[in-house]
């Protein structure tokens, strides 16, 4: 008899929870401060395809990390097909430049190096065969949509790729190879080579040129010429402007948008081109994506605009305000086309305690910075100072940056503190290695790792409070706050707990939820009903992630 009454009590317990349902978060809204993007460079993340691993006689033997290593556009949609990123919670993916590269190597003093980065365009209206096709391409951004993934690629304006034997100096219309940038002021940051071999475009320059003579021939080989030519025609008739440099770039990129309906750019070298452009820019990457919208309607996700995330080399937001100063000149680049700003400031935000970092940006988003965007992140792939270059604490890393207001920023592999410190490998190198899937499948304490970078991470996509909503502390000890979201008729809040006891833990959460409300800490998977405006969370692990569920 007592064996049938503890059996009718699991059964009355399993009904009452089934009983109770999550919200379905695949319907909340997409809010790109909220959102959770996986940054990668394409030739280091996965290859799918050895069949074009080389191409273009690229076979001098490189330095370290400084040649191409096979990964393509079929591998990132094959991890999507798999649910690497769903399991992740990511929500947008920004891939490095897939435009086709020099041909050829360069050797600046670090040794022989290739451009497996993207970021050496040699023609940027076809994709490098290295990183695959445009129709690889565009089932990328099918499958990511599919998946509720937005795609955000790389825009390189600032410069072509170097000049070597086999890759030939734009005309002297189109670039500058001199003076290289000081960094003194406004125009030694601007109206120069970045570095030494790097052709500058005249980004300010309004006079008509003609396409470079390699160019034309290389399209007529393709059999492309009238095709791009009617193409550049219809642009230039359409919006007036001159047939300067900079309008053939920002065309040809903006057809990645009206072809494939991408959802944003991440923009590069962005103070080294007059923010006037990044206007130009912009206004033409949103008629491109109502266009694609308009002519795509089945396959739109939301009502945002286009994305714009902009690279300005060590701009420490929030400390530095909404203006990038040069010294002689101050630039508000979110007042010149950029939804949003790469924040150089929070890997060394991230050193604070929770409460300390968590409020600083709470305030600055509420602040000086309302209604502007930022990009948080913890590594990246030419910043030589990421917070635990070590990963000696890859789980605080996820903790602090997912739960962080803002926009995150996971760079690929540090959910499985992939390592940046490679023996032989010389500067930025060392954050290009690649992703070994094979080991970290098999490495337990990698394995726990990626856990903790999971459950977070769906955390943060399945609520757009946590990145894009209001924080407040709740208790001091333990460590308890919430997020507050609202937005047109949506609205939300979720309540975490962190460096809690395991085990029994109790945990205030304001005048949040109803009495007998039943929440779900999303980190173990328990229950617990509110009572006093408190709820008691039975788990072995110090974090809790409240949210609620409905009968």
């Amino acid at each position: 008899m007592k064996k049938l009454s503890v059996l009718l009590l699991i059964s009355s317990l399993l009904i009452g929870c089934a009983e109770l349902q999550p919200k379905d978060n695949s319907k909340n809204p997409f809010d790109w401060n909220g959102a959770n993007l996986y940054f990668l460079l394409t030739d280091r993340f996965h290859n799918a395809d050895p069949t074009n691993d080389l191409n273009f006689e690229r076979t001098d033997e490189t330095a370290v990390l400084r040649g191409f290593k096979g990964g393509d556009i079929k591998g990132i949609t094959a991890k999507i097909k798999e649910g690497y990123f769903t399991d992740l919670g990511i929500n947008a993916i920004w891939m490095t430049p897939l435009v086709e590269q020099i041909h050829g190597s360069t050797d600046e003093g670090t040794g022989v190096t290739y451009g497996f980065h993207g970021y050496w365009t040699r023609d940027w209206t076809a994709l490098d065969p290295n990183f695959g096709t445009m129709e690889d391409l565009k089932e990328l951004v099918a499958v990511s949509h599919s998946n509720g993934i937005r795609v955000v690629l790389d825009a390189v304006i600032n410069h072509t790729g170097p000049v070597t034997p086999m890759d030939s100096v734009w005309p002297d219309e189109w670039v500058r190879t001199t003076p290289a940038c000081t960094y003194k002021d406004y125009e030694t940051a601007v109206t120069c080579t970045l570095v030494e071999n790097l052709p500058d475009i005249k980004t300010e320059s309004n006079e008509a040129v003609e396409l470079p003579e390699y160019l034309v021939a290389k399209w007529k080989e393709e059999g492309r010429y009238e095709k791009e030519m009617n193409e550049l025609n219809a642009f230039f008739e359409r919006t007036g402007y001159p047939k300067a440099p900079r309008f053939y770039i920002i065309k040809w990129l903006t057809d990645f948008i009206k072809d494939f309906g991408i959802d944003g750019f991440r923009a590069d070298t962005v103070r080294h081109i007059e923010e006037s452009v990044w206007a130009e820019f912009y206004k033409e990457c949103q008629y491109s994506f109502e266009l694609w919208k308009k002519n795509n309607p089945d396959k739109v996700l939301d009502n945002n605009d286009f994305y714009t995330v902009g690279e300005v080399y060590g701009y420490e937001i929030p400390k530095n305000g909404s203006e990038f100063d040069f010294g002689d000149v101050k630039v508000d680049y979110y007042e010149h086309g950029f939804t949003s700003m790469i924040n150089f400031e929070f890997r060394n935000n991230a050193h604070d305690g929770y409460e300390k970092l968590f409020s600083y940006y709470n305030n600055a988003l509420r602040g000086s910075l309302r209604g502007k965007g930022i990009m948080n992140y913890v590594s990246s792939h030419d910043d030589s100072y990421p917070f635990d270059k070590e990963r000696n604490k890859p789980l605080e890393a996820g903790t602090k940056l997912l739960l962080s207001p803002g926009t995150s920023q996971v760079y690929y592999g540090d959910e499985v503190a992939r390592e940046l410190i490679v023996k032989g490998a010389n500067g930025d190198a060392n954050l290009r290695s690649e992703m070994d899937w094979t080991h970290y499948s098999i490495n337990e304490e990698k394995m726990l790792i990626l856990e903790h970078w999971q459950k977070l991470g769906k955390f943060r996509r399945d609520h757009p409070a946590v990145g894009a909503g209001v924080h407040k502390m709740i208790s001091k000890s333990p460590y308890v706050f919430e997020r507050s979201y609202s937005k047109d008729n949506f609205s939300e809040v979720v309540v975490v707990g962190l460096d809690l006891e395991k085990g029994e833990k109790k945990l205030l959460v304001g005048a949040n939820f109803e009495e007998g409300d039943t929440l779900k800490d999303a980190y173990s998977g328990s229950f617990g009903k509110v009572k006093n405006g408190a709820v008691v969370i039975d788990s072995n692990y110090d974090v809790v992630l409240l949210e609620k569920f409905y009968n």
